[in-house]
């Protein structure tokens, strides 16, 4: 079988449990089709439990953007994010790519990437309240958290997904729709 470079872009609000379904599948992947590579996100923001990232601080990632070592990045909440350019290697490799990313840079992503599938996390906005509150990464007075929100209430929707994803129920049930999708996509 031919392998065609499979890279997935995962969007949703904050708290849609992005980073959760994509560890999830990983770990249910069936060994006969290509490894899935996760890159790890650099952001300029200090670690946190809840997402596995590369913390840096913002002079360092000036340093990486200026050295072209990200395909990918974008600026939101007052943060920057930055996917290493390793992704292309394990693009040309075979593997399949899955980036949990800000919907800002799609349009630019798609220029790039021509090939590559957008899927959009769905989820009703007061569970998404509730999971923001409940990861506890910004307290409900940061303007952080109250961006997060106003932004979900705002964007409940993304047209332009090629896969909608509906994460509101138990997690396995979100895994399953979107391990489907993506296994369908070697059909």
């Amino acid at each position: 079988m031919t392998l065609n470079k499979k890279l997935f872009l995962l969007v949703g609000n904050s708290g849609s449990g992005k980073d959760s379904l994509i560890n999830e599948v990983v770990k249910t992947w069936p060994s006969n089709l290509p490894q899935i590579r996760i890159p790890h996100r650099y952001i300029t923001r200090p670690p946190h439990e809840t997402e596995p990232f590369h913390s840096v601080t913002k002079e360092t990632f000036d340093q990486l953007q200026r050295d072209n070592k990200f395909c990918l990045s974008w600026h939101i909440y007052g943060l920057d994010y930055g996917v290493s350019c390793e992704i292309l290697d394990w693009l040309n490799r075979g593997h399949i790519v899955v980036i949990n990313v800000s919907r800002s840079i799609i349009d630019h992503a798609r220029k790039r990437f021509p090939y590559l599938k957008v899927i959009f996390v769905k989820v009703p906005f007061a569970i998404t309240l509730e999971r923001i509150k409940n990861r506890g990464r910004e307290s409900e007075n940061d303007p952080v958290f109250r961006d997060r929100v106003e932004r979900a209430r705002k964007n409940q929707d993304f047209l332009t997904a090629d896969f909608i994803v509906k994460n509101e129920g138990p997690l396995e049930i979100g895994v399953q729709k979107l391990r489907n999708y993506l296994i369908n996509q070697f059909s």
